[in-house]
């Protein structure tokens, strides 16, 4: 009897991992798309109903994005989707960019058949989801294909730190993430990518990965700047 609880809690906790997992890979999706947006509060009673999952389901999910760098808990008031500073966005690109290029620099060309296979296939993934106008889609295809293109330079700890980098400013993508036209223009630089692989191009292939960087960060630097803008000019204004 007690190891048939033992199994049953083993597999309970299990679940309950999943479904943490689950929830705050929807919410990094919502951050990341813009749904859930910069300092807007992440109410853990109206979550759990939203995403029919209990409340400490959403607490701990709420904990890992926080470990993440995605969500701030501000005292009295709760979690809240953080707000990145500029400066903090300039930083973390900044080191971005060395790591990605260096990855792409280290990919071995000719490239492996399957690796080219995979990417043409997660393109196309992508381009169909960026057709479709569905962001949550392309945001996944867009994820598996840097993976994928990274993965290939067989350093995985370079791709660990890339991949960590990557999500601590997720946030900065939700100016584009959902964009019409940064989607097409992310097809159009996946697709150079591809035919730069498969040509051998290397100096091609670092700059695009180099270029691929730009939009999001410079769009989320320029949204925020104009907010704080904004409120310097408020404040000022008030008697």
């Amino acid at each position: 009897m007690p190891m048939t609880t033992g199994k049953a809690q083993t597999a309970l906790k299990a679940q309950t991992t999943e479904r943490v997992r689950s929830v705050a890979a929807m919410l990094e999706e919502e951050i990341v798309l813009g749904w859930l947006l910069p300092r807007e509060r992440l109410v853990e009673e109206e979550l759990a109903e939203r995403l029919a999952v209990k409340r400490h389901v959403v607490r701990e999910a709420l904990a890992d994005l926080e470990r993440v760098g995605l969500v701030d808990r501000i005292p009295n008031r709760g979690a809240v989707v953080k707000l990145l500073d500029p400066v903090e966005v300039r930083q973390i690109y900044s080191v971005r960019e060395v790591l990605e290029t260096l990855a792409a620099e280290q990919i071995p060309l000719p490239v492996a058949p399957a690796v080219l296979d995979r990417l043409r296939a997660l393109q196309r993934q992508h381009a169909t989801a960026v057709e479709a106008a569905d962001a949550r889609a392309a945001f996944r295809a867009n994820m598996q294909f840097h993976e994928t293109l990274f993965r290939a330079c067989g350093n995985p700890h370079l791709v660990e730190l890339i991949q960590g980098l990557a999500q601590k400013v997720h946030g900065a993508r939700s100016i584009t993430a959902a964009s019409p036209e940064h989607l097409q223009l992310a097809r159009d630089e996946h697709a150079a990518m591809v035919e730069a692989l498969q040509l051998g191009d290397r100096d091609r292939l670092v700059a695009l990965c180099r270029q691929h960087l730009g939009p999001s960060r410079d769009a989320y630097i320029a949204a925020v700047e104009a907010r704080f803008a904004r409120q310097a000019a408020a404040a000022s204004s008030r008697p």
